[in-house]
Order: structure tokens, then C-alpha cells, then sequence
């Protein structure tokens, strides 16, 4: 019985992990951004995803996600290589208390293609409570 106890409570304190995760959206002028943010001890995983739509004819969509690092106080840097071409897509977020904001390389086209973009510009993408 004190076998069973002892490996129980010892289960319980090896599963106790710190995991977060943080979505972060902007709607403006056709396009609608998404940013997930998830920290897994100290770990950051991102997903960026992009919708364009501003006709039948004019639209486009794109994904991006995998492992960060952190570069700063509330500062990710994402850097993905490309399939298609021998590059690599870096989104630099910045995080804040209310929102974040993404900044994409010239060779994140090789993500996303005609008007998508990841990169928010000035506008903040809000986060989601």
C-alpha cells in the first residue's frame, strides 16, 4: 500500500508541468490574422495563419507554425525553411500585455503568396481573454 502511494504522489509532482497558450487576432481590411502562442516549460511553439478575401476572385490563405525562441523580454523569433526554395520565413513577434505584433522576412512569400502576408505592420493583433 505504501508502494502505491509513493508512486502515485511521485506521478503526480513528475506530471506537474507549466503550459500556457496565448491567441492573438486582427480583422482589417479583408484580412483576418490568427497567432497562437504556446509555452511549455520555457518552451514556445507559435502558429501564424493568414486569410485574405476581398473578392470572389481575390483571395488567398496561408499557415505557418513550429518552434520559437525567445529573443528579448516579449520578443519570439520564428524561423522556418522554406520546401520549395533553399530560405528561410522569420517572424519576429512582440509581445505585450493587450496584443502582439508581427514583423515577417522578404522570403516569407514562399508561405504565403499573393496579397497574404503574416506581418501585422503598425496594427497590433488583440489578444484574446
Amino acid at each position: 500500500m505504501k508502494n502505491f502511494l509513493f508512486l502515485t504522489i511521485s506521478m503526480l509532482i513528475s506530471g506537474n508541468v507549466f503550459a500556457a497558450t496565448d491567441h492573438y487576432v486582427l480583422h482589417d481590411n479583408g484580412y483576418a490574422r490568427h497567432l497562437k502562442v504556446t509555452q511549455i516549460n520555457g518552451e514556445y511553439t507559435v502558429s501564424a495563419d493568414v486569410d485574405f478575401e476581398a473578392s470572389a476572385k481575390e483571395h488567398c490563405s496561408a499557415t505557418i507554425s513550429g518552434k520559437a525562441k525567445s529573443t528579448g523580454k516579449d520578443e519570439l523569433l520564428l524561423k522556418k525553411h522554406s520546401e520549395i526554395e533553399a530560405s528561410f520565413c522569420e517572424l519576429k513577434i512582440k509581445l505585450g500585455p493587450n496584443g502582439a505584433k508581427i514583423e515577417e522576412s522578404k522570403d516569407c512569400g514562399n508561405f504565403a503568396l499573393g496579397k497574404c502576408h503574416f506581418s501585422s505592420g503598425d496594427k497590433e493583433l488583440i489578444k484574446v481573454k
